[in-house]
């Protein structure tokens, strides 16, 4: 089988989209010798990230052919790559991060698949610049149509292209992604002790991991700790933003400076050991795609709090906590029993442990070649209804 990926964020992004992407391409190399992969991407020079994928015969790098393509990468990925596909013979194109070329639909004897993420900017359009909200919502809805078949990361996101694009529901398989493999390796002692030098941890925290934004809701756990004992800090880990501020602001207003920390560039070879040495892990966000934190968190063993109204629930399973993303009360109430009650944290770990191993790569291959052999005949039925 030929595939075609968009491979962009594979290429460039540090964070969610491009984990994603190399590790979808990663577990095709790794159990499927019969796959020809074929990466897409505008520029050699910044592909640095590609370094990541497992040394494989199987994977080849494709860039933009031509005078006007190399000079505007943009163009060529959204109009020209089409009859790049085309003319490379590829019989799957996937597009990881939600895009497919704009007149991808001429390619008729090509499988068109299209991974959606989440469309969380409909639910909170006032995080966004206009022109971005629009332009987001014309790409995604028009790789939806698109697509001969779309993958969403989680029940939650194939619901919401449902209810946006009013996309039928059997064109939308839900195939969930899993996280780092270095969340499921115990940190050393050295790992931990040196951890605890850097970071200055000398009592016991609560963690947080995510970007330090307004959707991300850090500030209901800030509220909360007036509830929570005075033994315990809480440690932010994630990139700031001007919300950040505001929570800055908040504790040094309500006396709980000294009781959070916000932490940015935490290298991601340290975040193993800080996940594995918290009391509990908090993640308060009020929408996501799917939640990996949470999934990072299970892996490490930590008991896990997470909150309802969006995909919490499918990432942290049912041994985790779940509270409404308003009630800081419910949230301190949560901490507080996990931090006195043993016997919950023993089974929130092990039955997190227990959920985590479902989100395993040969699922996520068998999901995806399921896929992938379903959109091949898909187009092999059209083809034959084009002949007669």
């Amino acid at each position: 089988m030929k595939l075609g990926f968009d491979a962009k964020r594979a290429a460039q992004n540090t964070t969610g989209l491009g984990n994603y992407s190399r590790l979808i391409i990663s577990i095709l190399a790794k159990f499927e010798q019969n796959l020809d992969l074929n990466l897409y991407i505008p520029s050699l020079e910044r592909a640095k990230l590609l370094k990541e994928l497992p040394e494989s015969e199987q994977i080849h790098l494709k860039f933009p052919q031509g005078l006007i393509s190399k000079h505007f990468p943009s163009i060529w990925r959204t109009w020209e790559i089409s009859s790049q596909l085309q003319k490379d013979n590829i019989q799957i194109y996937h597009g990881l991060s939600g895009e497919l070329p704009l007149n991808i639909r001429k390619a008729h004897n090509i499988g068109k698949i299209v991974t959606i993420h989440d469309l969380i900017f409909r639910h909170f359009p006032q995080n966004y610049h206009f022109i971005d909200r629009h332009i987001y919502n014309f790409k995604f809805r028009r790789a939806c149509q698109s697509a001969d078949h779309i993958i969403a990361i989680s029940r939650f996101t194939k619901e919401e292209i449902i209810h946006y694009y009013h996309i039928p529901e059997e064109k939308i398989s839900v195939i969930y992604q899993g996280c780092h493999k270095i969340f499921q390796q115990p940190a050393t002692e050295q790992d931990k002790k040196e951890v605890k030098q850097i970071y200055q941890l000398d009592q016991p925290y609560i963690l947080y991991v995510g970007t330090i934004e307004k959707r991300k809701n850090l500030f209901l756990l800030a509220k909360a700790l007036k509830r929570i004992s005075t033994d315990i800090k809480v440690l932010a880990v994630g990139r700031r933003t001007p919300y950040a501020d505001e929570i800055d602001s908040y504790l040094e207003t309500e006396h709980l400076s000294e009781r959070m920390t916000l932490l940015q560039d935490v290298p991601l070879k340290y975040l193993p050991a800080l996940y594995q040495m918290a009391s509990v892990f908090v993640y308060p966000s009020r929408c996501e795609g799917f939640g990996i934190p949470m999934l990072e968190a299970l892996c490490s063993g930590t008991p896990a709090i997470g909150c309802t109204g969006s995909c919490l629930e499918e990432a942290g399973g049912p041994g985790s906590a779940y509270v409404d993303p308003d009630d800081d009360i419910a949230l301190a109430h949560e901490i507080n029993d996990i931090l006195s009650n043993p016997k919950r944290r023993e089974m929130m770990t092990s039955t997190g442990k227990e959920f985590a191993k479902r989100f395993n790569e040969q699922q996520i291959y068998q999901d995806l070649m399921q896929v992938y052999a379903h959109t091949l005949a898909i187009i092999s039925s059209k083809t034959a209804n084009h002949k007669k």
